[in-house]
Formats: C-alpha cells, sequence, structure tokens
C-alpha cells in the first residue's frame, strides 16, 4: 500500500464536506481534494436555504472548520467532466466520490405548464440566493399567486414573495434581489397539496416560522382539517407530524391576524391545469380530494378554479449527471449499492467510484441525513483501501494537480481564496449595517478569490 491515500470529491456542499471529514479523520492517512464548479463552497447552505434562515445557514461555521484541515485542499470554480475530465483525475487519486447535490427542478406534468408566469422553485431559489447561474430579476406583478408543494421549500418561496423587500434587507440578498422585491405587488400567496395535514413534508420549525412576519397572516380552511386511520397513526408514531397538524390546527382555529400579505394553505386540492390567457397565467385549476382511510386520497370530481396570474412548481429538484460516470435518468441519480458507482450496463461497481448525497439517493430528507448517507459511503471506501482493492494512482501529489491547471490556463480558487471573498461580502455588509451582502457575478467572484496558486 501507499504511505498516503489520495481522494477526490466532487462537490462542496455540506454531503462533500461531510465525506471529507469522515475521510481525514480516518486511522488512514488520507489527502482530499475537494471540487467544487462554483467559485465559492457550500453548495445548498448558499444557493439553496432561503436569506432569512440564519439559524440553518449557522451550519456554515461548522463546515468552516472542517475545511480549515489542511488535509482537505479546496479547488474551486471547476467543473468536473468539463474542466477536468474523471479519466484525467484517475490519474491523481486512489478513489473519486461524487456529491453534486441538485438544482434542476421537477417537471409537473399538468396541462398550461408552459405557460409565461410558470416557474420552477429552483428558479426562484437560485434568484433570491443570489446564484450566478440564473437570472438577475424577477417580475412579481402579479397581486395573486400560487405555490404547488407542500414541503419546506414551497415554504421558503411563500415567505419570500410574502415578505416586504425591507423586511429582507437585513439578510444577504444583494442589491439586484432587493430591487425586485421592493417592486413586488403581491398580495396573496396560495399553497396546495393535494392530501391533508398528517401528510404534507413540512417540518413544525418552518411552518411556525411562516407567521413570524407582522406582514404575514396565515390562514387554514377549517375543513382541510381532516384525519382518516392512517393520518391518526401516524401522528401517534411521529412526533413532527402531530406537531405540523397541531400548527395547523392552530392556524384553522384562530381570530383574523388582519395582516397586509396573506399565505393561504390549501390542502386537499390537486391541482389538475394551469389556466391562461394570450399566454400568460390567469388562473388555476384544482380538484377537491379526500381520505382514502389508508393515507391516501381520491378525487371527488368537485373543482375549484383559483384567480392567480403565477403558478410557482416546488415538486421537488432533480439531480443532474456528471460527463464519463453512469447515471440513471429514470430516478435521477448515480446508480449506487449504497456507496460503490454501479455500472449501468451490468450493475457491478465501477472501481474507485463512490456517491454521497443527493446525488446518491435523490433530493430527499434535511441537510443533517447527508452525515449518515456519507459514513456508510465512505466505510465502504475505507474498506476497499483495507482490503486493497484500490488501484494507487501514478502521480501522488498536489504538485502533480497544481501543474495540470497551470498547463489548461484555467483559474481555480481556493479555501484561501473563500476567506477573500468572505471578506469582500462582510466588508459590503457592514456598510450597510448588515452581516453580509452577497456578491452575484461569476466574475466578481473570481476577482477576490481567484485566480490563485492551488498549493497557497
Amino acid at each position: 500500500m501507499s504511505s498516503h491515500v489520495r481522494i477526490a470529491v466532487v462537490g462542496a456542499g455540506p454531503a462533500g464536506i461531510y465525506a471529507s471529514d469522515l475521510l481525514v479523520k480516518s486511522d488512514v492517512n488520507i489527502e482530499v481534494d475537494l471540487y467544487e464548479k462554483m467559485p465559492a463552497p457550500f453548495g445548498l447552505i448558499r444557493y439553496g436555504v432561503a436569506p432569512d434562515h440564519p439559524r440553518i445557514k449557522g451550519i456554515v461555521r461548522s463546515l468552516h472548520r472542517v475545511l480549515e484541515n489542511e488535509k482537505i485542499e479546496l479547488i474551486g470554480n471547476v467543473e468536473v467532466g468539463k474542466h477536468i475530465t474523471v479519466e484525467k483525475m484517475r490519474e491523481f487519486y486512489d478513489a473519486i466520490v461524487f456529491s453534486t447535490g441538485a438544482t434542476a427542478d421537477r417537471d409537473l406534468d399538468i396541462p398550461g405548464m408552459d405557460l409565461e408566469g410558470t416557474h420552477g422553485a429552483g428558479e426562484f431559489v437560485g434568484f433570491y440566493d443570489g446564484n450566478p447561474n440564473f437570472r438577475r430579476d424577477w417580475d412579481l406583478d402579479a397581486e395573486k399567486v400560487a405555490v404547488i408543494g407542500v414541503g419546506n421549500v414551497g415554504l421558503d418561496i411563500a415567505r419570500i414573495l410574502a415578505k416586504t423587500a425591507d423586511e429582507l434587507h437585513v439578510t444577504e440578498i444583494p442589491d439586484n434581489v432587493y430591487e425586485s422585491l421592493n417592486a413586488s405587488r403581491i398580495k396573496e400567496v396560495h399553497i396546495f397539496g393535494r392530501r391533508g395535514p398528517a401528510q404534507v413534508k413540512f417540518t413544525p420549525q418552518e411552518l411556525k416560522e411562516l407567521d413570524y412576519s407582522e406582514n404575514i397572516e396565515v390562514i387554514v380552511d377549517p375543513e382541510d382539517i381532516d384525519y382518516d386511520a392512517a393520518s391518526e397513526t401516524a401522528r401517534r408514531e411521529k412526533k413532527a407530524v402531530d406537531q405540523v397538524c397541531q400548527i395547523l390546527e392552530g392556524y384553522a382555529m384562530r381570530e383574523p391576524k388582519n395582516a397586509p400579505h396573506k399565505i393561504y394553505i390549501h390542502l386537499f386540492h390537486s391541482p389538475v391545469e394551469v389556466l391562461g390567457s394570450d399566454g400568460r397565467v390567469v388562473g388555476l385549476k384544482t380538484e377537491r380530494t379526500e381520505l382514502d382511510g389508508n393515507g391516501g386520497v381520491t378525487g371527488t370530481g368537485e373543482f375549484h378554479t383559483w384567480d392567480v396570474q403565477q403558478v410557482y412548481r416546488a415538486v421537488g429538484y432533480r439531480p443532474e449527471g456528471v460527463r464519463d460516470v453512469p447515471f440513471d435518468h429514470h430516478a435521477s441519480v448515480i446508480p449506487n449499492d449504497g456507496g460503490h458507482v454501479l455500472n449501468d450496463v451490468n450493475g457491478t461497481p465501477v472501481p474507485g467510484l463512490y456517491t454521497t448525497g443527493w446525488i446518491k439517493r435523490g433530493p430527499v430528507g434535511l441537510i443533517g441525513n447527508t452525515k449518515s448517507d456519507a459514513k456508510d459511503t465512505i466505510t465502504m471506501l475505507l474498506d476497499d483501501y483495507r482490503a486493497q482493492k484500490l488501484t494507487p494512482a501514478p502521480k501522488r501529489t498536489r504538485k502533480d494537480v497544481a501543474a495540470f491547471f497551470e498547463e489548461s490556463d484555467h483559474p481555480i480558487t481556493t479555501w484561501a481564496g473563500w476567506h477573500r471573498l468572505d471578506d469582500a461580502e462582510r466588508a459590503a455588509g457592514e456598510a450597510e449595517g448588515r452581516e453580509r451582502k452577497k456578491i452575484v457575478e461569476w466574475d466578481d467572484m473570481l476577482k477576490y478569490s481567484g485566480p490563485q496558486d492551488i498549493t497557497e
């Protein structure tokens, strides 16, 4: 065996950082190069969490501590499969772990989803989180909008749409986001879910936070509070389910708050068509559903039409593959056995390739779920190393990697570069009395974070 093991982890979001941490803290002498296609690390935390969730963004502090480890080298602004091939990476690394996450939106197959005014959740999240790959302005000229989907992302979108721009200005939102939100005419946000209170995917804290703003009133129709035997069982068996049901019941029973902006949570309404006129959204048609006794629902044949001018689908994200790595396009995951990447021809493990996070299991679960997920994958990798199943890479130093990128003349960003970008964002925020103001443009991020010497 070699005196040390060289591992590449692809994707510097929570999943990739947790995997890197487990590798360098193992009883094996391991060096990790952590690849990230964006100029800045942290993935979902930086570009997927709503800006008014500082509690969740506090996870960055723990991720920071991981990346301070000198055994982990951040290599940013590099898209694997484009700026460096997997085949080339095998010259430098004994194994590669893919943890590339998901940003694309899943489709919703109902008529009218191609009308102007329909949007995927990921598009809007990318906008308000300042992701340089997404648009810089957003038309919020509608007064009433619909959000399809009863998960936390749907709540985030509803809350951001219903809050005022000044409420959000204390966060890290960039100027372009503030300007779009400040021009918003939205008064009502309608969230639709086809099942009942015990089946929604909200977490209790997210659901409670929806009502914290003095400008927002959350409204639930008392008729939508209904349970069957399976629902009651779910409440007894899972504390979080019972808490969510209690919060929804509280919204349904309380006196009006008379806030200027309303968020309506409509349960037992299955969207069947987005209605349009002259190519634009003018409404949403839903079918009333009812519980079937087993926690599922059936249609009642009763239809409702809702006056909305925009529709946001928050029905899940869709991971995308990495060039030259097997990918299951139907399930939108890298085929795997819990850690090993499997050949898409005969289902056997591809030597030296592993996967973790959403690209492994799909975009489900909370950020914390990625820790146990990473543990399973890294345990497999370490077992393979001890069984001498990993083929040592011929080029075994970081200088070899540095030489490749110098020769390719592609600018990379580093951990030291992130600190420079971090300082610049904090300085921009401090000038306006807030903690940070996010820098959006790709070239502007590179101005602070790179290009730099990979061995700095």
